[in-house]
């Protein structure tokens, strides 16, 4: 009886530990996309016509950084995600702005 418990607890010990070892991965692809986002938005001119969410969106990509080495990974993420969120919408209204003031 005690070895049919053993047997029926590994499984379940193997899923909860890769369930838990997935949630705190680092999250490398949204901190690519949010670098990614920044140079985009950087190419389209945000520096010049959408100067504060450009600032914003680089500001949490710092953060990001800074909580990534800290391993603090769900909120690394938060942070990456948001920078990428700002630099998309600084792109957007730096070529909105570049191309006759957003009609």
């Amino acid at each position: 009886m005690r070895l049919t418990r053993i047997r029926f607890k590994i499984p379940w010990l193997l899923l909860t530990a890769a369930l838990i070892g997935g949630c705190v991965a680092a999250p490398v692809q949204e901190m690519s996309d949010a670098r990614q986002a920044i140079q985009a938005a950087t190419q389209a001119g945000a520096a010049s016509y959408s100067p504060g969410p450009l600032a914003k969106a680089q500001a949490l990509m710092e953060v990001a950084e800074k909580r990534l080495e800290l391993g603090e990974f769900s909120s690394a993420r938060e942070a990456a995600v948001s920078a990428k969120r700002l630099a998309l919408a600084a792109r957007v209204q730096a070529m909105e702005q570049r191309n006759g003031g957003g009609r």
